[in-house]
């Protein structure tokens, strides 16, 4: 017995499979960034051991995400807080997705690497139900603030006369967001624990139902997180692009009208690119784990631990392009990273720069920016205030001719009245 039980502790694979039959060590981290998977399991010196080049190669990757991550979206966090002309409605659902972004980067990244790299927990208990539920409940904050952002730019667009998110309303529905990611992630927390097996510690998701029960919780959040809002962006987005550059703009019809249609074009594009981002790089995360979670033999081949890593790697990037994309297509964003890295002895901030965070009205001769002048009502504002300044000089101009006329005829019915007055005298 003791020596069938030391051959069973030494062989990996006999480990692993070992390990896939029982129901709390089948589902450790079966779902979003949960790392244990077969290959991850055994000592050290089995087939899945990484050389030294390759964990450094690893963790060179894992830690460009994380520095380029923080930094980028810590910038765009001070970039919409400190100026208050960026501090729009679009903006504040920009705003919460950096939150989400940076709170993943940097709570998740690295603890993500060093599970998957070394197959063992080191950071306790209770960080281990944090590191199960945090990243779910951000990537839902991060998927339904791009969804709000579309459905934002379809009714500013499609139906510019409809009431529009105000502030109070957008921070209610960036609450409600967060509150549905807390219930859909609810389980991860209520059921991770830790369990101590020969030599290493994991952390896991110990599911009642085994592995149906984890395939099932995968099944329904990529559904919620991945396949619906992108069908609603999908949808939002197709028919603002065919108005924007197919039949113009409905009810725009200010003097700048190319101007604005331009705006709004780079607004959109920018926001279908950050999208498209997403969508590519959660993709073969999503894909992974319900091909695994259908041919449970796929855990045991021999290059399958790259094949995660390189997954988990390109959907933890997802946090880093969005800065990147809001500094090369939005002016004022630039502005804003220009303003953050003047000391560096390469970044030049000129006057124009300073001025675009800067609280101005409207310009008429320069491109708007972001999305302060991209609505309809910003130019119904400029037609507006046109307008009256034009109906008070005639209106000013009205009186003054009609006080000169009551003048005149005031002087000739005196004149009358002093003619007569002098006949009847004499």
């Amino acid at each position: 017995m003791r020596r069938a039980q030391a051959s069973k502790d030494t062989d990996p694979l006999r480990h692993t499979a070992s390990e896939d039959t029982n129901d709390s060590k089948f589902a450790l981290q079966k779902f979003f960034f949960s790392c244990n998977m077969p290959n991850f399991t055994g000592n050290f010196t089995n087939k899945f051991a990484q050389p030294p080049w390759r964990v450094a190669l690893w963790s060179l990757a894992y830690s460009l995400v994380l520095v380029v991550a923080l930094f980028g979206n810590l910038v765009v966090i001070w970039i919409i807080l400190a100026h208050r002309r960026m501090r729009t409605v679009t903006n504040y659902f920009l705003l919460n997705l950096a939150v989400s972004d940076v709170s993943m980067a940097a709570f998740n990244t690295l603890v993500n690497f060093v599970y998957a790299a070394r197959g063992e927990w080191y950071f306790g208990s209770a960080y281990c139900k944090f590191h199960n539920f945090f990243p779910v409940a951000a990537v839902f904050a991060s998927i339904y603030s791009m969804t709000a952002i579309a459905v934002d730019r379809y009714m500013a667009i499609i139906h510019p006369l409809k009431p529009r998110f105000s502030a109070t309303v957008t921070k209610v529905v960036i609450v409600c967001v967060w509150g549905a990611a807390v219930v859909l992630a609810l389980p991860l927390c209520f059921y991770s624990t830790t369990t101590t097996v020969p030599l290493r510690t994991l952390c896991h998701v110990a599911w009642p139902r085994r592995a149906d029960d984890a395939f099932m919780y995968h099944i329904i959040v990529a559904f919620l997180v991945y396949i619906l809002p992108l069908v609603v962006m999908g949808i939002t987005y197709t028919i603002v692009g065919i108005t924007l550059w197919g039949s113009g703009i409905p009810g725009h019809s200010s003097e700048n009208y190319l101007e604005h249609l331009q705006a709004k074009r780079k607004v959109v594009k920018m926001m279908v690119l950050v999208v498209l981002t997403f969508a590519l790089c959660w993709l073969p995360y999503h894909v992974y784990f319900i091909v695994t979670g259908l041919n449970r033999r796929l855990m045991k081949w021999q290059h399958i631990q790259q094949v995660y890593l390189s997954v988990l790697w390109l959907a933890m990037s997802s946090t880093m392009y969005n800065p990147i994309i809001y500094c090369c297509l939005n002016s004022r964003f630039r502005a804003g990273f220009k303003r953050a890295f003047c000391w560096c002895p390469f970044v030049h901030l000129s006057d124009l720069d300073k001025l675009e965070l800067k609280m101005t009205r409207f310009h008429p001769t320069r491109q708007s920016s972001l999305f302060t002048v991209t609505r309809l009502d910003s130019c119904a504002d400029l037609h507006t205030h046109s307008s009256r300044r034009k109906s008070s000089t005639t209106s000013r101009h009205g009186s003054l001719v009609s006080q000169s006329r009551h003048v005149t005829r005031t002087s000739l019915n005196g004149s009358l009245h002093g003619s007569t007055a002098n006949n009847s005298v004499n």
